[in-house]
């Protein structure tokens, strides 16, 4: 309706009178993008990482292909397509000991007064 008036009256006049937002009358004038190309582009990426690629590796992989979208668009996409990537939680790994951080023997064991003088000395380095 307010497209069909737009020649009489003022697009926002319209808008205020009708208590719609006259962003939404623009936005949803605006022509939709065809995103087929790219959903394509998307589950072929997908598959080929065996469903381990995410949002982040899809897109430069899209960028590689010369296409560029946005994350949230590639989420979009992957989240309407039922594509979740499956990935692991990192494995724990015991640190091997290097030469400063082998184990060292308690001599003082907290009993400061027991020892003789000077029998102990302790230096750091920052």
């Amino acid at each position: 309706m307010i497209k069909a008036n737009a020649h009489k009256y003022s697009v926002s006049a319209m808008c205020r009178v009708l208590q719609i937002p006259r962003s939404t009358f623009y936005y949803e004038a605006k022509a939709k993008q065809d995103e087929s190309e790219l959903t394509v582009n998307i589950i072929d990426i997908f598959k080929a990482s065996r469903n381990n690629y995410g949002t982040r590796k899809i897109k430069s992989d899209l960028k590689d292909r010369n296409l560029i979208a946005s994350r949230r668009r590639i989420g979009r996409i992957m989240k309407q397509k039922g594509l979740v990537s499956s990935y692991t939680t990192a494995q724990f790994r015991p640190q091997k000991d290097t030469c400063n951080e082998s184990k060292i023997e308690n001599v003082v064991d907290r009993q400061f007064n027991k020892q003789p003088y000077r029998n102990i000395v302790v230096s750091y380095l920052w």
